[in-house]
């Protein structure tokens, strides 16, 4: 029993108990930072757009592409119009993404 309560006594003072394990995160994505900005897929460069998940140099071109070809996008939906995103890599960057001017907050045209 004194043995238990010396261990006990030991392992708080290590600070080893269980209250004070911390999880790591982990890191993010190669390509991305941990707070991960909101770009306008109307003015960003292919670097830029690079940074989105999913987005690799073809595709970043491909919506370069199609901004040149059909003007701005109105909506962020558009994307869904670029060949090599559909509806599951939308959904992944639905909330990094925006059409307007600013993305100062809520309501910025997204």
């Amino acid at each position: 029993m004194q043995r238990v309560m010396w261990v006990m006594a030991l392992v708080g003072a290590l600070g080893v108990g269980s209250a004070t394990v911390q999880t790591q995160q982990p890191a993010a994505p190669a390509g991305q930072t941990e707070a991960q900005t909101v770009v306008n897929v109307n003015s960003a460069t292919a670097v830029q757009l690079e940074t989105l998940p999913g987005v690799g140099p073809r595709t970043a071109e491909r919506i370069i592409e199609y901004r040149r070809d059909n003007g701005n996008f109105k909506k962020i939906e558009e994307l869904m119009n670029v060949r090599g995103i559909g509806e599951r890599s939308f959904l992944k960057l639905r909330p990094l993404v925006t059409v307007g001017a600013a993305a100062s907050g809520v309501g910025a045209d997204r």
